[in-house]
């Protein structure tokens, strides 16, 4: 696939790594000379220095032949503006666009398909807010991903002392499940190795599990893995930017909210936003205040800033007051191993949230949604399964039947509204949504090549 990629910052640097190794012909764009030299020199792609909106360096670029055109730079008016001239002059014939500012994304018909050029519109403050939700709604789950308009979940979690399962074989499962309940272990990680589960597979104490199971299930396979938490009721929010202010709407009816806000005016405006949670105007590194609001009572502390310093400094200051539980934003990935090792328990990656969204809409084959996991390495999807036993190779199949690159599993099956886990005399049908795991991407291709129909397949 020929991909022009407009901005080479953390999100096109990471798609364009991402792609690069997959048969894709890319060509990136940036004004930074520095930062385009430094990429062709480790990625096999072109580089072009410009402007990306104007149409001479699109043109340039390779805008004509291209199929998919990312615009991913930090400003949603070039982005929107770049997508508009490769419609409308170059007729590039899929339109991806990174537009972050509320004041574009709560209007809506804005991206309508009659008004607007963009045909996938990537927001990444409404993608972070919704997954660090899903964190709060999940105590014990290391990460949440939702698969099938909410039906299914795979949820990462630490296998803890006290978990049923832990110190037990995973043919077990099924006999502490209730009636009318179902799990499959996707994958296990254990001192950052991969186990491929099976039944004969042991669940040891601070392994790293991922379950996929139907959502109205979760609950019960996190009970398998560790003891339940108390449900979380006080909140602090360190940031009142865009992902801080919807966070507290998101939560603040269920839960009691605090948010924390240098600017005055910003702690203002939001205040006057916010119907339940209180709004203070501080400084999250300021110790004093983070005693005063007492800090070590809370269930979560959140870090939501966009400094990268300011938000490990102030998870260290309130993990060491007593805070129960941290979740921060991290921007730069060569930190979020270092810091998850120390007082953050989740670090959050807005790049990686954001280039699963990308994929969903990049990866050949009929895929529906991708979630990048692993920092990268690894990928949990859902492909529709098209086309008959004669033009697909997966539909009118048994699992076992299956030619599943290494390593790959299938965890799941959306049958219309029920959500079928996988196992090995299971039949994939037309139109079933079925739900992968692929610890390597390398597998990738191989993956969308299953979900392609084909009319020479026999």
């Amino acid at each position: 696939m020929k991909i022009v990629i407009l901005g080479a910052g953390q999100v096109g640097t990471t798609v364009a790594r991402s792609l690069s190794h997959e048969d894709n012909d890319i060509t990136i764009v940036d004004t930074d000379a520095d930062r385009l030299r430094d990429l062709a020199n480790h990625l096999d792609l072109r580089t072009v220095q410009g402007f990306g909106s104007h149409p001479k360096v699109l043109q340039r670029a390779g805008i004509e032949e291209a199929e998919l055109f990312v615009a991913v730079t930090n400003s949603d008016e070039v982005n929107m503006v770049a997508c508009q001239v490769a419609y409308t002059i170059y007729n590039t014939p899929t339109r991806i666009a990174r537009v972050r500012s509320s004041e574009y994304t709560d209007h809506q018909i804005l991206f309508s398909r009659e008004h607007s050029p963009i045909d996938v519109l990537i927001s990444p403050e409404q993608l972070i807010t919704q997954h660090i939700a899903r964190l709060i709604e999940y105590p014990s789950a290391l990460q949440v991903f939702d698969f099938a308009d909410g039906r299914a979940q795979l949820v990462a979690a630490r296998a803890d002392e006290g978990g049923r399962l832990v110190g037990q074989q995973l043919s077990i499962l099924s006999q502490h499940m209730p009636s009318g309940s179902d799990a499959r272990v996707a994958a296990i990680y254990r001192s950052g190795e991969l186990v491929i589960p099976d039944g004969d597979t042991t669940v040891e104490e601070n392994d790293t599990v991922f379950f996929l199971a139907a959502t109205r299930h979760i609950q019960t396979m996190m009970k398998e893995m560790r003891p339940l938490e108390n449900p979380i009721r006080r909140i602090i929010l360190a940031g009142g930017g865009h992902i801080g202010s919807n966070l507290a709407k998101l939560l603040e009816r269920d839960h009691h909210v605090k948010v924390i806000e240098r600017d005055p005016e910003r702690a203002e405006m939001i205040a006057g936003e916010l119907e339940r949670a209180i709004v203070l105007v501080g400084d999250c590194m300021d110790e004093q205040l983070l005693r005063e609001e007492a800090v070590d009572a809370s269930d979560v502390y959140c870090m939501l800033t966009d400094d990268d310093q300011a938000n490990i400094l102030s998870a260290l200051l309130a993990k060491r007051l007593g805070a129960k539980r941290i979740i921060s934003i991290v921007n730069r990935p060569s930190y979020v191993d270092l810091v998850e090792a120390g007082s953050i328990d989740i670090a959050v990656s807005p790049e990686q949230i954001t280039i699963g969204a990308l994929l969903t809409h990049i990866r050949r084959g009929s895929m529906a949604r991708v979630h990048s996991l692993r920092r990268g390495s690894a990928e949990a999807i859902e492909a529709v399964a098209l086309g008959d036993k004669h033009s697909s190779k997966v539909v009118g199949r048994r699992i076992e039947e299956i030619d599943l690159p290494p390593g790959t599993t299938i965890g799941a099956i959306v049958q219309d509204d029920d959500v079928v886990i996988a196992h090995h005399n299971t039949v994939i049908r037309e139109h079933d949504h079925v739900l992968l795991f692929v610890p390597d991407k390398a597998q990738i291709p191989a993956v969308e090549r299953l979900f392609q129909v084909s009319a020479t397949f026999i």
